[in-house]
């Protein structure tokens, strides 16, 4: 299982760099779902994340004090616009909007309810 953890950790930390650099895919999430598989799985490169000058402090930042950077707060708000938006020019039914709008609302109060980094 450990190896399980291992390889989760390593895709979320691409999924995480992919997120610093492309616009609507959010890095913070897929980096704090890394460290907690690493945790799991290896002490080396759990270590090696939250020290990384660049992918570290947000993760840091979440584990002490559970608070999200101002920045990726409004990447967060960002994306679930976007994926909304998307939703409805797709054409989604109005039962599933309502469904995704509730889901994106509590996720959206949660997000922005947590202290600033």
């Amino acid at each position: 299982m450990r190896y399980v953890w291992l390889s989760f950790g390593v895709i979320c930390v691409g999924l995480g760099i992919a997120g610093a650099v492309l616009p609507l895919l959010p890095a913070t999430p897929f980096l704090l779902l890394a460290a907690w598989a690493f945790a799991r799985s290896s002490n080396r490169f759990h270590r090696w994340l939250l020290g990384h000058p660049t992918l570290g402090p947000p993760i840091v930042a979440w584990k002490t004090r559970g608070a999200i950077s101002r920045r990726a707060k409004m990447l967060a708000m960002a994306s679930l616009a976007a994926s909304l938006a998307i939703s409805i020019l797709a054409g989604v039914s109005a039962t599933i909007l309502a469904i995704q709008l509730a889901a994106l609302a509590g996720v959206a109060t949660f997000i922005l309810t947590r202290r600033e980094a």
